[in-house]
C-alpha cells in the first residue's frame, strides 16, 4: 500500500477543517459547499476512504502514529515483513479410472 506524504496529507487535512468551519458558518453558500465536498474528495483519494469523516479521521491517526503502527491499526502488513510460507500439501492423484493412481504416477 502507497501511503502519501504527511506534510501533504497534514495540508490537505488543515484545508478540509478550514472548509468545514466555512461551510458551517454559512450552510446556504453553494460555493463554499462545493469546495468544502471538493476538499473532502482529495482526502478520501488521499487516504483511500470512502467518506470525508472517515479519510478526516483516517489523516489524523496517520500524522500521529508511525508508519508501522498505522498500518498494523489498519489491518495491513508493513513491507518488509515476510510471513512463514508454507511447504504444499501433498495430494493424491485419481487415475481415469477413479482408483487411485500408484505412487511415482501422476
Amino acid at each position: 500500500m502507497l501511503l502519501p506524504a504527511k506534510t501533504e496529507v497534514a495540508r490537505q487535512l488543515r484545508r478540509f477543517r478550514a472548509w468545514e468551519r466555512r461551510m458551517l458558518a454559512s450552510p446556504a453558500d453553494v460555493a463554499v459547499r462545493a469546495t468544502f465536498e471538493d476538499s473532502g474528495y482529495t482526502l478520501c483519494v488521499l487516504m483511500g476512504k470512502r467518506c470525508a469523516r472517515e479519510a478526516a479521521d483516517a489523516a489524523e491517526r496517520y500524522l500521529r502514529t508511525t508508519l508501522v503502527t498505522y498500518l498494523r491499526e489498519q489491518g495491513e502488513r508493513p513491507r518488509g515483513v515476510r510471513t512463514p510460507r508454507r511447504a504444499p500439501v501433498a495430494v493424491d492423484r485419481l487415475a481415469p479410472s477413479g482408483r487411485t493412481a500408484p505412487s511415482g504416477v501422476a
